[in-house]
This record gives C-alpha cells, sequence and structure tokens, in this order.
C-alpha cells in the first residue's frame, strides 16, 4: 500500500453496540483528529455504534464478522472481506479495536503489509493459533498492565505490547453537584427521596458478580441501619445459554427471596450513563475478573464513592485511599463495606474527592488520546 503523506486510520470494531471499548475509542477521537489524523470506522452497518458515529460526524465504513442472523462468518471468508475492504479504503494504518478483531486482522494486515495495532482490552485465554495471529501486528496496546501481563505469560509478544489506560470525557462525567440536573430517577422508581441509592453497571455475565452483590443485598435487607439503601442493576444479558439465563435468573431470586423487590431496579441498559451515575450514592463493581472496568473510570469522573473488587486492573484505576476494595467472591465483606458507605457520609464525601482526583491525574481522554496519537506516528514512523 502507498503510505506517502496518509494519516488514515481504520478502526475496527466487531460489535454494533456501545460498550466499553467503543465508548474509549470515542473518547480519543477528539485528540486524535487534532493530532492530524484522520479516522475512519469499520463497524456493522446498523446499530447504537453507527448512531453514534454518525452523530460525531465521523466516517462510518460498513463491516461485520457476523452474518444477518448474528452467526459468525468462516475466519477465511471474514479475511477475504477485510482485505477487500482495506485495499478499497487504502488506510495509511489499521486498528483493530478488540482481541477478536485483532486476530482476524493480524495475518491480513501482514499479507498486504499494512502496519496495524491490536488493542488487548480482555483477559481471556487464548490458544497457539491466536497468540500467533496477535504477535503478526506491528503493535498491540493492553488496557491495564494486568492485561499485559497476563497476555506475555501466554505468548503475546512482549516487545510489542504497550500499556495505555482508557480515558474518560471529564466534562462529561463530573460530580452530581455540577450536573446541575435534579434527581429524577427516585420518584420514578417510587422510591423515597431519602433513599440511598448503590448501583452497578455491567453485562449480565458470571465475570461481572452481580450475584455476589445480590447475596450482599441480602445480608442487609433487615438491618435497619441501612434501611434507605436501595440497588439499581443495570446491564444486559448477550448470552442465550442456559447456565447465562440462569445466573440472571437467580440474581433477581435472590433479591426477590430476601423480600428487597421495593428497593431494587433493573435497567437493561440506559443511553445517558452520565446523568444515570449522578443518580447514585455509590458505584458498587463486585466483578470477578477485570482489564480495566470503564465503568469505574466513569464513576470516578463523577465523584462516585466506589466499592470494588480488587481484580485485575482494578488496582490500578484505585487505590485504598480513593475506593473500598474488597476480594472477589465475598457476599460478607461487600454487605460491610457498602453498610459503612451508607451509614458514614464523611467517608462517602471523602472517597468521591479522592476518585475525582485519580481521574483527573491518571484518566483524562484528552491525555489517553494525545497517548494513541503518538503511538500511531511511532508506528508509522517505522515504515515511513
Amino acid at each position: 500500500m502507498n503510505l506517502a503523506g496518509s494519516r488514515v486510520v481504520l478502526v475496527l470494531c466487531e460489535y454494533p453496540t456501545l460498550n466499553g471499548g467503543e465508548r474509549s475509542l470515542l473518547a480519543a477521537l477528539p485528540s486524535l483528529i487534532q493530532a492530524g489524523f484522520r479516522t475512519k470506522v469499520a463497524a456493522p452497518a446498523t446499530g447504537p455504534l453507527s448512531e453514534e458515529l454518525a452523530r460525531q460526524g465521523i466516517e462510518h465504513v460498513s463491516f461485520s464478522s457476523r452474518d444477518s442472523a448474528g452467526v459468525n462468518i468462516e475466519r477465511d471468508q471474514a479475511r477475504a472481506n477485510l482485505r477487500q475492504l482495506l485495499i478499497q479504503t487504502k488506510p495509511a494504518l489499521l486498528h483493530a479495536n478488540s482481541l477478536s478483531m485483532g486476530r482476524l486482522s493480524g495475518p491480513v494486515a501482514t499479507e498486504l503489509s499494512l502496519p496495524s495495532i491490536a488493542h488487548l482490552r480482555d483477559i481471556v485465554g487464548l490458544s497457539a493459533a491466536a497468540v500467533a495471529d496477535l504477535n503478526r501486528h506491528t503493535r498491540l496496546i493492553a488496557v491495564s498492565e494486568a492485561t499485559r501481563a497476563f497476555h506475555i505469560a501466554q505468548g503475546v509478544s512482549a516487545e510489542k505490547t504497550t500499556v495505555l489506560h482508557n480515558g474518560v470525557d471529564l466534562q462529561l462525567f463530573r460530580p452530581r453537584e455540577r450536573l446541575g440536573g435534579n434527581l429524577a430517577l427516585r420518584p420514578k422508581l417510587d422510591w423515597p427521596a431519602d433513599a440511598l441509592v448503590a448501583g452497578t453497571i455491567g453485562q449480565i455475565i458470571l465475570r461481572k458478580g452481580q450475584d455476589v452483590l445480590a447475596r450482599a443485598a441480602a445480608r442487609l435487607a433487615r438491618d435497619e441501619d441501612v434501611s434507605k439503601l436501595h440497588w439499581i442493576i443495570v446491564g444486559q444479558r448477550h448470552s442465550s445459554k442456559p447456565e447465562t439465563v440462569a445466573y440472571e435468573q437467580t440474581i433477581e431470586r435472590t433479591f426477590a427471596e430476601a423480600g428487597l423487590c421495593h428497593r431494587v431496579a433493573f435497567m437493561v441498559a440506559c443511553s445517558d450513563v452520565p446523568t444515570l451515575l449522578g443518580e447514585f450514592d455509590m458505584l458498587v463493581h463486585p466483578a470477578r475478573q477485570e482489564p480495566l472496568g470503564r465503568v469505574l473510570l466513569e464513576a470516578a469522573g463523577a465523584g462516585l464513592p466506589i466499592v470494588a473488587t480488587a481484580v485485575g486492573g482494578t488496582r490500578e484505576i484505585l487505590t485504598e485511599d480513593s475506593a473500598v476494595l474488597v476480594p472477589p467472591d465475598d457476599e460478607a465483606v461487600l454487605a460491610d463495606a457498602m453498610r459503612r458507605l451508607a451509614t458514614t457520609p464523611s467517608l462517602r464525601v471523602n472517597l468521591g474527592k479522592a476518585a475525582r482526583q485519580r481521574a483527573e491525574q491518571h484518566f483524562d481522554a484528552r491525555l489517553s488520546g494525545e497517548r494513541l496519537a503518538a503511538i500511531y506516528r511511532a508506528v508509522l514512523d517505522t515504515v515511513l
């Protein structure tokens, strides 16, 4: 490919949704544009991501590794489709925005002698073939030191892999008193105006640990000192596997059997996360595994007190001084942490301020975008 003078980057996205990886990409785009990169996004033709790209005026190229029924296309055919797309769009650089797209695109980028980057946003076991596909890229980006270490232990190239923490828009995610809005969710849910709201946001899946949160809430059900505590569970179950369906049912049943139906609300999704976080009095993140939880970055930006499990990249976001960190799979400790925050307003205030300060110092989207632009430049400088 002719790269002379080109600053076009094609970002390859797997899903049509707006989850953590997509939101992290969108948060970095202003800095990339300011750095002179023209970014195109290859993603499924329709869905929340395509709508947001259109709203922001970002060029969208239709590409999907799945057929119209949502079934994965045979890998060789998906790679042939991607090869044709790359020949047509002629980018200077390919950025695969997920591990799966990194594996798909590695051999194609090598065949076309196209500089490429794959983003490692997940902590998952890989086959030797998957590792080899990823190692074909010019550079690999891990979202945390924990993610980098995990993949290097599997054989991913240490030399090629650098860490880039995600960032958030700190003008968009800011403390409740700066949002300027009223607390509207409590009356809609028929909850008292002085209800204390503990919220969690994440896909309904075992690794997010909502079942642990449900059991912890059940422990507090008859505790008069926290009778004002209510819970909001935000997330969707994408898998139709029987074990995942049963997992979701277990969460709902645990709240019901504890007599908490009037104190819990389940929300499938939320299009306005900053406003929703403004409704929370604390964020609870009971994940069993977490490469670098975007909701933790957003909650920190919102100045919320946070209870989170000390797993994966979470300790790179939060310290003992800026959150209550608990072990995974321990509902007793999680219940005690929620109780402490619910009964100690000063602790909530202090932790919220400390979390916001962490976000300002380390996780501003402008800084993350500038660092991503620097990686783009470094990769292109090796081939130009």
